[in-house]
């Protein structure tokens, strides 16, 4: 007679599973390992190969703007550099001040007057072509930051002036 015992195996599933996976972590760890070994020497000596072709080298940027000159020592001493003061913010009395400080810092003041308008928010020394170093250096003697070319004003409107100084509000 046959007897069916039903046998009440516990199987261990999730144990399984998770030695299979640490099993199968294990194997990738090894192989990336080996592969990383195997293959970067080569990939790098071809890079170094690849770069070092001037051919294939970025490409220098062109430009259709001259290079900057380095700004020379100032041409004029301050006796002989004029200024056109110029009243840019408003406030009457603004640009003469801002005159007596000129000329108390040694150079000539052309004319005293208003810009052409009256919003000007900062203080500004502007040149006119070729005397870039008398504006900074008339800038650093009074303690302005910001100067730049003729914006707003054409040379003629200097009244033979080298520089301009427009006051602004700050």
């Amino acid at each position: 007679m046959e007897h069916s015992v039903a046998i009440d195996v516990a199987r261990p599933w999730r144990t399984t599973a998770l030695v299979a996976s640490a099993v199968a972590v294990l194997e990738l760890g090894v192989i990336l390992v080996a592969g990383v070994a195997l293959l970067a020497k080569p990939v790098a000596e071809q890079v170094k190969v690849t770069t070092s072709d001037p051919a294939l080298a970025p490409a220098k940027l062109v430009t259709d703007r001259p290079e900057r000159q380095e700004v020379k020592r100032p041409a004029l001493p301050r006796a002989e550099t004029s200024v056109l003061v110029l009243n840019g913010n408003g406030q009457t009395g603004a640009a003469s001040e801002a005159a007596d400080r000129v000329h108390g810092a040694g150079y000539i003041v052309g004319s005293v007057g208003n810009a052409p308008r009256s919003d000007y928010g900062r203080t500004v020394v502007m040149y006119r072509p070729g005397h870039e170093a008398e504006a900074k250096r008339l800038a650093r003697d009074l303690k302005i930051r910001i100067i730049g070319p003729l914006d707003g004003l054409q040379v003629k409107q200097l009244l033979g002036a080298h520089l301009a100084l427009v006051v602004g509000s700050s």
